[in-house]
């Protein structure tokens, strides 16, 4: 096989390496823009995948970066703390609903998933309960790329299907969105109740695994039969976090505290890597204790890294200051107004919003490179993948680039229909 030099070095994700397009060079962003090396600028329709909440290069958090730069870019946190880090934790739980208290910071979504799991699995343990060593999760959703990740990833129809034998075997139902799936759930929970760790969920939308929507009453539901049964709910809020469902965290919106939530992407307002697991009082209580062993044996090296935790609190500062959860409900409102011509176009078989997304399903999975194409062609980045179109823009994003990628979506999925009729 013979190889392109040019194209050896980088490895890249979620790519064929073999055949696949030259990437586009980015040589700067700025708004809701991506600047590129040969003078072009596209709308950026999906935020660098659901970061960049309060758009590219806001000056409020790279002063806040460089500031941090110049006093300490990082430290080990071991045995060290730093202001940077205790202010930040302060404020999530501040922000959080419930006892939502206490903080671990990581460096990635998927890791914030590790440490849940291994939170709840390690508190049954530090009790003196043993057996409980599966996690039930729902089909439809993705929790991230890492072994344990990937084991409460759809084992399906997600993208980690051939790693079946490589990963321990959980509990996966489906989302209890009518009497017979709540019923299923139910009587699954009970089945397994003694060999179950936790329950984890995305709540409202299960993000990469389609866009997929869920009313808060089924979130509710999930949460009371985890309830009943006794088991800690982990709520993946990597996505829904920060805004984009509409509310500040997804969770609000069926009124439920869980009791262990996974934060990352927008949390720096996508200009770091950070993540953070939050748990409750009562399983922070689990490893408090006289034993050396019952101690969460996790740290990552760059965890709460000072400039990545300096941009999370500029970035809550904007929240504070600017109205994002407003500027989620426009989008919505939008989104709600332009995309609905779509659901009548042959082909379509949804069209789905809440909050700043927006997303077209297609009957039937579409020649994805094609349509990436027509749509770069309109001067929009927009990654389609697998029977979906999708938007998730930034918060801030101006009325002209936001019909911009409205227009731009509308005109690529007519001619689709156009091909499937």
């Amino acid at each position: 096989m013979t190889l392109d030099p040019s194209r050896t070095h980088l490895w890249r994700p979620y790519t064929q390496m073999r055949g696949a397009a030259p990437p586009l060079e980015a040589v700067a962003t700025q708004g809701s823009r991506i600047i590129l090396a040969d003078g072009r600028e596209l709308v950026d329709g999906i935020a660098s995948w659901w970061t960049a909440v309060h758009g590219y290069n806001h000056p409020h958090i790279a002063q806040a970066v460089a500031d941090q730069l110049a006093r300490m870019p990082h430290v080990m946190f071991g045995g060290l703390t730093h202001q940077p880090a205790e202010r930040l934790a302060a404020r999530l739980a501040a922000l959080l609903p419930g006892d939502l208290d206490h903080v671990f910071f990581s460096d990635s979504g998927s890791v914030a998933v590790e440490v849940a799991l291994k939170m709840a699995a390690q508190m049954w343990l530090n009790r003196g309960v043993s057996g409980r060593t599966q996690v039930l999760a729902f089909r439809g959703g993705y929790h991230g790329d890492t072994m344990g990740a990937m084991s409460v990833c759809d084992p399906e129809e997600g993208m980690h299907r051939r790693f079946g034998a490589y990963l321990p075997t959980q509990i996966f139902c489906d989302l209890p969105r009518t009497a017979a799936e709540t019923e299923a759930l139910d009587a699954a929970l009970a089945r397994h109740r003694d060999t179950l760790a936790a329950v984890i969920v995305e709540p409202l939308v299960q993000g990469a695994g389609g866009m997929r929507m869920h009313p808060p009453e089924v979130l509710a539901t999930v949460a009371d039969l985890a309830r009943r049964y006794g088991l800690p709910l982990i709520a993946d809020e990597i996505f829904t976090g920060f805004g984009r469902t509409g509310t500040l965290f997804a969770c609000e919106q069926a009124g439920i505290v869980p009791d262990i939530l996974c934060l990352s992407k927008a949390l720096t307002g996508g200009t770091m890597a950070l993540a953070a697991t939050i748990a409750r009082t009562e399983v922070f209580e689990a490893f408090w204790s006289e034993d050396p062993a019952a101690a969460l044996m996790h740290g990552p090296t760059f965890m709460a890294n000072p400039l990545a935790c300096a941009a999370a609190n500029a970035s809550l500062d904007l929240f504070e200051t600017e109205p994002r959860l407003a500027q989620a409900h426009a989008i919505a409102a939008r989104f709600t107004d332009g995309l609905e011509i779509l659901r009548r176009m042959p082909g379509v078989v949804d069209v789905r919003v809440l909050g700043a997304i927006g997303a077209v399903q297609f009957a039937e999975a579409p020649d994805l490179a094609a349509l990436k194409a027509r749509l770069l062609a309109r001067g929009v980045w927009v990654r389609p993948f697998g029977d979906i179109v999708y938007l998730t823009p930034a918060l801030t994003i101006g009325a002209a680039d936001l019909d911009r990628l409205i227009e731009a979506v509308t005109a690529v999925v007519t001619q689709q229909a156009s091909v499937t009729a």
